[in-house]
This record gives C-alpha cells, structure tokens and sequence, in this order.
C-alpha cells in the first residue's frame, strides 16, 4: 500500500507545482503569489496544462488506488468528479479556468481524506485483537473472565452460577457479542463472524 499511496501524493504534490508556478493559467494561486510580491511566472512553459493534465490523472489514479485499500466511496466519487471536471474544461470550448480550479481543489479534498481514510484503516487493521471477554449472565447477573475461541463462534454458554443455557442475541453471532465485554475475535478484525 505504501507505493501506492505515493502515486497519490506524487499525483497531489506535481499538481500543486504546476498550478503554483503558472498563475498566470490558474488565478486562484496568482493572487496567493501576489501577496507575497511573486510575479506570475510559467515554469513549465507551452507544456504546463499537459503537465497539469498528467498529474491530474496521477492523482486520480491514486484514489483508485486508496479505494481499493480501503474501500471508502466518498472520497472516489469526490476525485473522479474533480478530473472530469479539470479534463472537460480543458478540451471543451470554455474559456475560463473556474472547473479547472475547482477540480484541482477536489482532488486536494479527495487526497486529504484518502490520507486519513488510510491511516484509520491501518490502526484499526494493526489492533491487537483481545481473547479475554468478561460474560455477564442477563438471568442472575453473574460475572465471570473467559478466553474467546479464535477458530469458532461459540453459540452457548452455561451460566456457572445459576445453569441456564445462554444462546446469543437476535442479530449477533455469539454469545460474547451478546452478553460479554468484548466482542469475538472476527468480529474486531471486521469480518463476517463465522
């Protein structure tokens, strides 16, 4: 994931660059530049747009591949959207540069979220997985500390105390999704249970 998530950054970083050093093509940095005394300035020359173009599709590409990581929509929807608008404005008759700037700004956003839909994805997927779940029986209130089965759910439990036979609850898999404190093992990992 980590080379595919640099395509991205490569993606957000060139497109930066290229909209920074032609303000003169993309007013939004032009009056940034401005403040700071910076005149407008073209780097890149007769090329900047294709330039501009290619990292725009790099960037695209990158939240192809964030998605497929960790399969959040939004932020997909919001990149595709934002290079269909920096492509059509670009080969359609449209004088000014308002969908250009607006898709640039959408792939910023896309590439922002992308980042931190990863970063959560990758501390939830590096979380230890915990065994111990305390059961606490719903008829006479009994508690006690049991090691989670890794390789099976565990449909019943007999209460210790009072002997009825616990079977999990409407909608969970088992019993500790049920009445303990810790959910089962394929459960905190984010898979189907069983």
């Amino acid at each position: 994931m980590k080379n595919k998530s640099i395509v991205e950054k490569i993606g957000l970083i060139g497109l930066l660059i290229t909209a920074i050093t032609s303000p003169c093509c993309f007013p939004l940095f032009g009056v940034i530049l401005s403040a700071f005394g910076i005149g407008s300035f073209e780097l890149f020359g007769e090329s900047t747009m294709y330039i501009f173009l290619a990292f725009s599709a790099l960037a695209f590409t990158g939240s192809v591949f964030s998605y497929l990581y960790h399969k959040k929509l939004l932020p997909i929807l919001i990149a595709f959207i934002s290079v269909f608008f920096v492509f059509y404005n670009y080969f359609s008759s449209n004088e000014g540069n308002d969908l250009t700037n607006l898709g640039m700004i959408g792939l910023m956003i896309a590439g922002i979220i992308n980042y931190y839909e990863t970063k959560i994805f990758n501390l939830m997927k590096n979380k230890a997985v915990i065994l111990q779940s305390t059961i606490t029986c719903p008829h006479c209130g009994h508690k006690k500390e049991e090691t989670m089965p890794t390789d099976a759910c565990q449909y019943f439990y007999e209460c210790e105390n009072c002997k009825k036979q616990l079977k999990p609850k409407q909608g969970d898999c088992c019993v500790y999704c049920s009445y303990g404190t810790v959910p089962c093992p394929p459960i905190q990992e984010n898979k189907n249970c069983c």
